[in-house]
């Protein structure tokens, strides 16, 4: 099992940050909610804060844990925790993905999700219902 922390990163306009895997890496032309592995200790909040430096160039504050969810590939399985994230500095600079594309939470599904991301974007498309018919969600 790998244990692996990713952002929600939002803009000015509410967009959540996605960005696509590379040709020769593991699920290459699927796109996900970036992060990364944590290492030996290291909570899931610094491993976060680490992986968007080291991925994207970029300072990061990560908030609340949003969910998390397990998925078998065919060859590992995922233990993936999503985090509320700010960018606090930093122009992104793409390092580990080929793409990136700031979107609507309810266009997500238009794009190759990686499977382990599909119960988030579940969530933040709720939530967002929720929240344009007065319903607010913590």
């Amino acid at each position: 099992m790998i244990h692996v922390t990713a952002a929600i990163l939002r803009n000015e306009s509410n967009q959540i940050l996605i960005a696509r895997r590379p040709p020769g890496k593991n699920l290459a032309g699927y796109w996900e909610f970036p992060g990364g592995k944590i290492e030996k200790n290291e909570s899931p909040e610094e491993s976060l804060e680490r992986e968007l430096k080291e991925e994207m160039n970029i300072r990061v504050e990560v908030g609340k844990k949003l969910g998390e969810t397990t998925h078998a590939y065919d060859t590992f399985s995922v233990h993936l925790m999503f985090y509320e994230t700010e960018i606090l500095s930093g122009d992104i600079q793409l390092k580990e993905h080929d793409r990136m594309a700031w979107v609507a939470a309810e266009t997500l599904m238009d794009y190759p999700m990686a499977p382990a991301d599909l119960p988030m974007i579940e969530i933040l498309i709720d939530r967002k219902e929720n929240e344009e018919n007065g319903v607010r969600l913590e």
